[in-house]
């Protein structure tokens, strides 16, 4: 009987780095190679990262990679490695995956479906391929697709029509909460269609707001789960296929949902930082909840030494804000300082004070305070070359609770995809790996302490309903209508989202951000500005 022994290498690319992910690349093959591998497989487009956007529609870059493949070909041998490439032929472009063999390619498959919704957008730059690829190794028929070829029909019956025996699949299949059960669904719906195992090669890493979990897996030919590897950091781990099948290898357990979604957000700023060459991180500390968290997962990410807090207090600061953030920055262990900034309030006053000469004070007062933090934040990056990174979560960004160059000011937003109700879970989580969050920031009633005594529920429906509302409205696409049907107050969905349509001029402003749900504001969130679309109520 035959026996394969299949080599999956989960790995971080960095886009554009050509040179470094073909050295990586070679470096894992010779890995698998001699702990007896016989075949590799790569992440989708792993030789040059994913996505590469409008790189893609510059000449260069495909030459650029045409000569960084050859030169990787070249030096692989005694392993066959299939390695994800953007390629050009003539004026066409593909999402292809080379096959290596002997120091060469020896054969090229192209990406059949281009995917063209949530965050991808392939159609723009990619052509389809239309031909099967099955390869021999050892005796065995491989047959390979890349990423959404196995998420409906088609690809893959071309392979198994082609003699395939078992299916090896690249992907670059970005992180958001429960995707790791969807794509079990979809892959086993592939094995029903064809009945051909599957393995399940993942990217891993951060790139811009996207994060790879990697999670790369392998079923067998009745959809039994024989492989998992872990989630959120690199692995290379072999798969057996003998006896017509794929053999039960390691399997890493499932995490908490929280637990999983603290690891991405933790990716995504490592990765964010390191990969843009940022030495540090600075966090404007308010006392409130979504600014803990946002520190406590900087120091897990960067580590204390690299991450600097900073309180800006006013007049209408609590002292308890000030007692907890110290407490705050004591347990994680960075440097801490305390910047006033009531002077900068006076001098602001004073400067518009002709003009605002008998009008009451309003919003645009409290915004000033923000916008002074902002700069003087921004100021601090600017010296220490730090980057800033904001603390809006994504029931503020939906509805507009945050201000235009305030604490809106900075260079990556880490919780701009969480919802105000999941901080909460997110922060009891951590503090059950170690009390790092003080209790009552926990416990007290969330307020931007911009004017005495107030809180958010003075403009906000409770965070409860109002994240249940945006849900439906941006994630789930429903209709005032359908909301009311299941029960919301008109006055709040109302409220909601009108807030949500007018605030979309901020957004668009605002610093990109770890998207973690299945539609976060950033690329797969396009509506406009300027509407006058009434929705259906």
């Amino acid at each position: 009987m035959t026996h394969l022994r299949i080599a999956i290498a989960q790995f971080n690319c960095i886009l554009g780095d050509l040179a470094g992910n073909a050295r990586r690349i070679d470096e894992l093959a010779r890995r698998a190679r001699d702990a007896g591998a016989d075949i590799m497989i790569t992440p989708e487009l792993g030789l040059c990262g994913y996505p590469p956007e409008d790189l893609l529609l510059r000449p260069d870059f495909y030459r650029a990679s045409a000569r960084e493949l050859a030169s990787l070909a070249a030096d692989i041998h005694g392993i066959t490695v299939i390695v994800g490439f953007p390629e050009a032929e003539g004026e066409r472009r593909f999402n292809a995956a080379a096959v290596i063999q002997d120091g060469r390619v020896t054969t090229v498959y192209r990406k059949h479906r281009l995917p063209n919704y949530e965050v991808f957008d392939e159609e723009r730059y990619f052509d389809a391929g239309t031909a099967a690829c099955v390869i021999r190794v050892k005796g065995v028929a491989c047959g390979i697709n890349i990423c959404a070829d196995v998420w409906e029909p088609g690809a893959a019956d071309a392979a198994h029509a082609a003699g395939a025996q078992v299916l090896l699949a690249l992907n670059a299949s970005p992180y958001h909460m429960n995707k790791q059960a969807r794509r079990y669904e979809v892959l086993r719906n592939r094995i029903a269609d064809t009945g051909l195992p599957v393995i399940y090669a993942n990217l891993v890493g951060g790139q811009d707001e996207l994060v790879f979990d990697g999670a790369s897996f392998a079923l067998d030919s009745r959809g039994d789960l024989v492989y998992q590897a872990p989630s959120f950091e690199e692995s290379l781990d072999i798969v057996d296929f003998a006896q017509g099948d794929l053999q039960r290898g390691g399997i890493v357990a499932a995490q908490p949902l929280e637990a999983e979604v603290y690891a991405a957000l933790k990716l995504g700023v490592h990765d964010y930082l390191g990969k843009n060459g940022f030495p540090g991180a600075i966090i404007g500390l308010s006392g409130g909840v979504d600014s803990a968290l946002t520190l406590a997962i900087a120091v897990d990410a960067l580590g204390a030494d690299k991450v600097r807090a900073v309180m800006l207090p006013s007049p209408y600061t609590a002292q308890m804000s000030l007692d907890d953030s110290r407490e705050l920055v004591r347990n994680l262990g960075v440097r801490y300082d305390e910047i006033p900034i009531e002077s900068a309030m006076n001098t602001f006053t004073a400067m518009l004070a002709k003009e605002f000469e008998g009008r009451a004070a309003d919003t645009t007062e409290e915004n000033l305070q923000a916008r002074i933090r902002g700069m003087i934040l921004m100021a601090l990056s600017n010296k220490y070359g730090s980057i800033v990174l904001t603390t809006g979560n994504k029931s503020e960004m939906a509805v507009g609770y945050a201000t235009l160059y305030g604490d809106m000011a900075g260079g990556f937003a880490v919780i701009k995809d969480i919802f105000k109700t999941f901080v909460y879970r997110l922060c009891a989580w951590r503090n059950s790996v170690s009390p790092v969050i003080p209790a009552n920031i926990l416990t007290r009633a969330p307020s931007a302490e911009l004017k005495p005594n107030q809180t958010d529920q003075d403009t906000l429906p409770p965070y409860e309903v109002l994240d249940a509302i945006i849900q439906c409205y941006m994630e789930l696409d429903e209709s005032p209508r359908e909301m009311l049907a299941k029960g919301f107050g008109e006055a709040d969905v109302l409220r909601v989202v009108n807030m949500l349509k007018r605030n979309e001029y901020k957004r668009r402003q605002s610093p990109v951000g770890i998207r973690v749900t299945r539609r976060g504001f950033g690329k797969d969130w396009r509506y406009p500005i300027t509407s006058r679309y009434a929705d259906e109520w």
